[in-house]
């Protein structure tokens, strides 16, 4: 398997400098890959605080497998996304359904609340949407066009090939085409 050799390289240099003790190592890394995680966990999650609470597991996970990390075996931005993803997964299945929270009071320079309204519906409907797809079909969409990952990166992170997440990714992005197809008008979308 092929490898972004900067990158792949300077993660797995900095992550080897932590395990030998280097702080200011780890902050880099952190920096480089926390936003992408956090980023990926909200997508999965819907929820910030519990994406923040998976990122950071991830980082804990990532830290104390340093030590042991074998350069040239995987990506560690791709490690990390794995075991973001399972820990949401993880989350998921123990969710029990939560009460819709009142709307928010409008704030200065916000969108008026008839398009706070919209947003929202058009935010619930996607995710209602992106739920009801099969877990793998719904990780595909999510990573690839939403959070914009290559095939490559999703197809390590899920144990699949890249011809699997494409599959999996068309067939994602047409069952939510089907799905959403027939609310264009209630969503807002009407055709002029």
């Amino acid at each position: 398997m092929a490898f972004d050799a900067g990158g792949q390289d300077a993660e797995a240099a900095l992550l080897a400098r932590y395990a030998q003790g280097d702080r200011a190592a780890a902050a880099i890394l952190v920096g480089r890959l926390a936003p992408g995680a956090l980023s990926l966990a909200r997508r999965l999650l819907g929820d910030g605080a519990e994406a923040e609470d998976v990122t950071q597991e991830a980082l804990l996970r990532l830290w104390k497998i340093a030590p042991d990390w074998e350069t040239g075996r995987a990506k560690v931005s791709t490690w990390l996304y794995r075991v973001v993803v399972n820990l949401c997964t993880d989350r998921r299945r123990r969710r029990r359904p939560e009460p819709v929270a009142d709307l928010p009071e409008q704030a200065d320079g916000s969108p008026a609340p008839v398009e706070h309204l919209q947003m929202q519906a058009r935010l619930n409907a996607l995710g209602e949407a992106l739920d009801a797809l099969p877990e793998r079909q719904r990780l595909a969409v999510v990573m690839r066009d939403i959070e914009g990952l290559a095939n490559p990166e999703i197809g390590a992170i899920l144990g699949v090939s890249v011809e699997a997440v494409e599959s999996l990714a068309a067939r994602g992005r047409r069952a939510l085409k089907a799905r959403l197809g027939g609310r264009r008008s209630e969503l807002g979308f009407d055709d002029d």
